[in-house]
């Protein structure tokens, strides 16, 4: 007896939603990715995270079958991908980095087609339009990237998929938007045991939802974590203003403290790379009038990240 758990749609739950295996893609002598090992088990979010040029957005064009790799393998669903097989893509929502739509259609009818491709129904498209704010009837060409946007996160999730593959998913979005796709990426999440796959170089998006993340750099997956693991490496900016006059070489010597600057008489700024806690704490020696504590960048995290540890931080190369 088949005793292993069903899946949505009836079959056998696979063990692994997504999966590559020493995988790697060159352009010509460009390289794409390179050896990229890593695994997505049911119900997992997997942040993929790495700046422009990384290797984020090949790592999923050969994952949905779009490009075949140079050499290794990837498998969704415990089956392999092959080029141009689109056998798992009903299960999957996608969002591209760089959305393509029927310019000269309405959205309604770019979401039946993409319904009538899949041969499934697009259950809550009603809903989503509508909290995303987003008026189908228009046709694409008159939308602003914003609303390109929203239709491109409508086709993705109307259809309820086991999988949502998300590169860059709210880019345009102004930020209530962005709240409110992350709002129903959470839901789905909990009530339905989505998988997610997200690529982004935003890290306040990652840390959001992210179980895990892997990080990705000059086509290398150069470290795989928790998502608890790797905010704590993130630099925090701070910015304090004292009620007095303060000279910012005072604080020149508290541990993980760097870039110490002078804003004005009373305001200085700092980087604080490690003991977020023991560091403001020498910080608010005296009284404070305002205090501001904020992420670095991701880009800024993966500088200080690496350079620590011997890697480049060159970004050149493939997408």
């Amino acid at each position: 007896m088949d005793s292993k758990p069903k899946g949505p749609q009836g079959g056998r739950m696979a063990d692994t939603i997504v999966r590559c295996a020493a995988l790697s893609k060159y352009y010509g002598k460009s390289r794409g990715v390179e050896d990229l090992s890593f695994e997505i088990r049911p119900g997992q979010v997997f942040g993929f995270l790495g700046p422009n040029g990384a290797g984020k957005t090949t790592t999923i064009r050969c994952l949905l079958s779009l490009l075949a790799p140079t050499s290794g393998r990837s498998y969704l669903f415990d089956e392999e991908v092959k080029l141009n097989d689109s056998a798992a893509h009903s299960r999957i929502g996608y969002v591209p980095g760089d959305v393509a739509l029927f310019s000269a259609q309405t959205g309604r009818w770019t979401i039946d087609y993409i319904s009538g491709l899949r041969g499934r129904k697009p259950s809550s498209a009603n809903e989503l339009c509508e909290r995303l704010g987003y008026d189908p009837s228009r046709r694409v060409k008159e939308l602003s990237k914003g609303n390109k946007q929203k239709l491109a996160l409508v086709i993705a999730l109307m259809h309820n998929p086991e999988l949502l593959v998300l590169d860059e998913p709210t880019s345009g979005l102004d930020p209530i938007n962005q709240q409110e796709i992350f709002d129903i990426i959470a839901e789905r999440i909990e009530c339905e045991g989505t998988t997610v796959f997200l690529s982004s170089h935003i890290l306040s998006e990652v840390e959001r939802v992210c179980d895990r993340v892997g990080i990705i750099r000059e086509g290398r997956l150069v470290a795989e974590e928790s998502i608890d693991d790797i905010i704590a490496k993130a630099i925090r900016k701070v910015r304090i203003t004292y009620e007095e006059p303060i000279r910012a070489e005072l604080y020149s010597a508290i541990g993980g403290v760097s870039e110490l600057t002078q804003v004005d008489a009373r305001t200085i700024t700092a980087k604080v790379t490690s003991d977020l806690d023991g560091a403001l704490r020498a910080l608010m020696d005296r009284r404070i009038h305002d205090i501001q504590v904020t992420h670095a960048s991701l880009e800024e995290i993966f500088f200080q990240y690496y350079t620590r540890n011997g890697i480049s931080t060159d970004t050149g190369g493939a997408p």
